[in-house]
């Protein structure tokens, strides 16, 4: 409870400083324009990096293992992942290219309407089955970070396939961020991951010796 009165609002602090950096054209040094989230702009990848600061400097200081609360975190940020997303759906944004897919969605801009992929779908539905995988996993947990390691390797990787879909990719040049961002922490995290993987198993084979 402590943490979270911390965590919450530099979440969505870093998750807007994130937006502007890349969207810099559209806000300049408006002040107003800036502090207005209620038009969106908050980018998730942001809010997580902000987040685990603060976890980190939070524990440090409370002389808590840092990836066990980390640990603790992972699944339920799936979770409410999975739920903010249908903010999208509400506010007609975050959606992708045209298709004629089954599922496809039907929205109106500019007057004009179009079929286009429900990508705040896909990820919705990802995310809920992150936070389901990583809460079954976590009654089995062998080592300090596995379940915050699982959560960044499975959802940078449907994140980098639902980006390649969207329209509204926050760019760097001509790179979509989040996309080239997933690809960094997915290879990143499933090194870490193996390698504690190989080591734990290690370990306890030596124990049994």
């Amino acid at each position: 409870m402590d943490l979270s009165i911390y965590v919450i609002p530099i979440s969505i602090i870093g998750a807007r400083i994130y937006y502007i950096i890349f969207s810099f054209d559209e806000f300049g040094w408006n002040f107003l324009k800036i502090i207005n989230i209620r038009t969106g702009g908050l980018a998730i990848y942001g809010g997580i990096i902000a987040g685990a600061l603060t976890v980190i400097l939070f524990s440090k200081k409370r002389n808590i293992k840092i990836l066990d609360v980390l640990d603790r975190i992972a699944p339920y940020l799936a979770l409410g992942q999975g739920l903010g997303r249908w903010g999208n759906f509400f506010n007609v944004e975050a959606y992708g290219s045209e298709t004629t897919r089954p599922w496809r969605m039907g929205i109106y801009t500019a007057g004009k309407y179009t079929e286009v992929h429900p990508t705040f779908l896909y990820e919705s539905i990802a995310n809920f089955m992150i936070f389901c995988v990583l809460m079954t996993i976590r009654k089995k947990r062998k080592f300090s970070g596995q379940i915050v390691y699982l959560y960044l390797i499975m959802y940078s990787f449907i994140r980098f396939f639902i980006e390649g879909l969207r329209i509204d990719s926050l760019m760097f040049y001509g790179f979509r961020i989040s996309q080239a961002l997933s690809m960094i922490v997915f290879v990143i995290f499933s090194i870490i991951l193996i390698k504690k993987v190989v080591k734990t198993s290690n370990d306890n084979k030596n124990i049994e010796k």
